[in-house]
This record gives C-alpha cells, structure tokens and sequence, in this order.
C-alpha cells in the first residue's frame, strides 16, 4: 500500500523543516518545494531580521531535504509574488495597511501551491505555521497554536475551509524552543537559523524603499495636528501609516500619532495616542470555518484580532449581507486600519475572517 504524499512548503528556516521531519517520521512521503520570489540582493543589503536571499534560503531548504532523503523542488513564483508586490504598493497609495503575508497565504502558499499540489498527485498540502487543526461535528476547524507567543493562525483566516480539509500543520501544538530541539537533535543544519518576521520582498526591512523604487511615497502635503495647527511638510502621504508614531520627523512636547490620511490631497492627520481608539470596523470578504453565520446574526462574546501580533481583544459582530459583518470593540483599541486582515476566534477556535473596509473612530473622526 502507497504512503500518503505531502507536499511540504519549504522556506529554509527551522519551522518548515521540523515540519517535514515530522511528517517523514509520522509515515507519510514528503515532497519538499520552496517558492521563488525572483527577489535577488546583495546580503549586505537584507534586514538583519530576516532571511531575504532568496538563493541563500533555498540552499538551506536544499540541504535540509537532502538531510531527510526526501525530494526536492524549487519553483519559480516570481509573477505570483509580483502581483502580491503590486497590491502592496498601490494599498499604501490609498492609505492603506496591507499585510501581504496574509495575501501570500491565499494566492501562492495555498493558491498556486495548491495546483502544484494535484500535479504531482499529493493527497495533503503542509506549511511550519503555528496553529492546529480540528476535526469538528461540521467539519476542519482551524485553532491557534499551543504556543501563545508564536500563534499564526491569523494569517491562515483566507484559507478557504475545503482547502484546509488537506492541510497538515505539524508544529503547531509544539513550543518553538522544543521545535528547535527537535530539528538539532536530527541534525537539521537549520536548527539555529534566526526567525523571518520582516516582507520577504522588501530586503532593507523597510516598506518606503520599496515605494521609492516603485515611483515614490504619493503626494506630498502637511502634517496636520487634529487642532488643526500645520506642525510640517512631508515628501509623501504613502510613507506614513494610521497609528505611527516614530519617524514622523517633528519635534513635540506630547508624544503624536498618525490619525488619518488623505491620499487627496497628501496631508496627514496627526494627535494624541487616544485619537487613534477604534469602537469598530466595517469588514468585507468575510468567510467561516466549520460555522455559520446569516444577515442579521450577532455572534456575542468573541475575540477579534487584527494584525499579526498574536492575542486579540473581546467585542461581537454582526453580519450585515452575505460576506459582510459589523465589529464592535467591547473598549476602544488602537491602530485598526483598513486593508488589514481580520480574524474572529471564541476560545482558540478561529470562527472566521475577512479584510477591514472601513474604521469608526472613537473620536469621530471619519476613516
């Protein structure tokens, strides 16, 4: 009898490869892809923070199935990347918070990986992320990792359900400490290998050198204090996003935060920590795992995140029309902004998921 075949998204880094020994120990016959992005500099030029080479990435995750004994493909990604690339850029244009990791999910990791996937006739699909899934009495749920300081099923919310019915997530009821102590102990030559938390695709780490390369920051305009007092001028509204505080290049007795943006008119809107409080947010594209949720519903009682950082805050929702829900914040919280992903948990079950379209205020003001 043929063993069941995996196809295993292979970053180079420590977390994917556990993941393949893993799967290799539990029976099944791996198969070993890392995804180019066609992103090609100069090490001296890449964030200390991130593995950014995409060469030197893909040897390690060459070597790392050459440890394993199990095949190994690199595939060329660079046109799916770029349109990842190009939403990037044109969401801070409009003045909005992308979180292409999210993206990348949907469209490569369990998009386009998903066709390669069939082709090869692989019965499962797996990544390092850390969460878990569940078989429930309507089907797989997905549930945030064991380890609270590494949870990533946020960024899986996109997944569409059918398509986590395939998928296998080996590390996630592990600690990451004991991740890397299982990759040592088999000798795994990345059991070391510092964390990626910077954009694959943005080598410097920092988002504005990327615009600058892309044609610029926008419009130039004004940094205006809610008060309406002009403290500044700035060379592109694109360089700042809602909840910034550093880098705003004033000098202030208090400390002050991006507010809002115009992509208008380029000016920027800045104040008190307290102005950026969000009461809630309009959400589109929304979609569950394993529940239902019908016009006119309310789930109570529920936790919201909505950026990677793991943890959320406690509020509820309402669906407005198929696809669209309403969130309340039981208290205002800060830094909600639209383009950012959403995801709705009850315990460590995640409910559902979908992309802020609009932010209310706790101030009033319009976003």
């Amino acid at each position: 009898m043929s063993r069941p075949r995996v196809l295993t998204a292979l970053s180079g880094g420590v977390d994917s490869s556990a993941a393949a020994l893993l799967l290799q120990r539990q029976g099944y016959d791996v198969v070993g892809v890392f995804l180019r992005n066609g992103i090609e500099v100069p090490r001296d030029r890449c964030s200390t923070k991130q593995g950014c080479c995409s060469v030197d990435d893909a040897l390690d995750a060459a070597r790392v199935a050459d440890r394993l004994g199990i095949s190994f493909h690199a595939v060329d990604m660079h046109e799916e990347f770029g349109g990842i690339i190009d939403s990037f850029v044109e969401d801070y244009l409009h003045g909005r918070t992308p979180n292409p990791c999210i993206q990348c999910n949907r469209d490569i990791k369990f998009g386009a990986l998903w066709k390669m996937a069939d082709a090869l006739g692989a019965d499962y699909l797996a990544t390092g992320h850390y969460a878990q899934i569940e078989q429930g009495p309507q089907g797989a749920e997905l549930h945030r990792g064991i380890d609270p300081r590494k949870d990533q099923s946020y960024v899986l919310f996109p997944v569409g359900p059918e398509r986590l019915a395939r998928t296998l997530l080996p590390i996630g009821g592990m600690h990451k400490p004991d991740v890397r102590k299982l990759a040592e102990e088999a000798g795994l030559p990345v059991f070391a290998k510092a964390d990626s938390v910077e954009i694959c695709f943005v080598p410097s780490g920092d988002y504005r050198d990327l615009l600058r390369e892309r044609g610029g920051l926008g419009k130039a305009g004004r940094l205006v204090h809610q008060d309406g007092r002009v403290l500044a001028e700035h060379d592109g509204h694109a360089g700042f996003t809602r909840g910034q505080r550093r880098g705003l290049g004033i000098a202030s007795t208090e400390p002050l935060y991006v507010i809002d943006i115009n992509e208008d008119n380029g000016d920027v809107l800045i104040g008190p920590r307290q102005a950026t409080g969000c009461l809630g947010a309009e959400v589109e594209g929304f979609h569950t795992f394993a529940a239902e949720i019908a016009p006119g519903e309310c789930w109570e009682d529920v936790e919201i995140q909505y950026r990677s950082s793991p943890g959320g805050h406690p509020g509820s929702l309402v669906c407005t029309q198929p696809g669209e829900v309403q969130i309340r914040f039981d208290h205002p919280v800060n830094s909600v902004n639209p383009g950012q992903g959403l995801a709705v948990y009850r315990g460590t079950r995640l409910l559902g998921g979908g992309w802020i379209r609009r932010v209310e205020r706790a101030s009033g003001l319009p976003v």
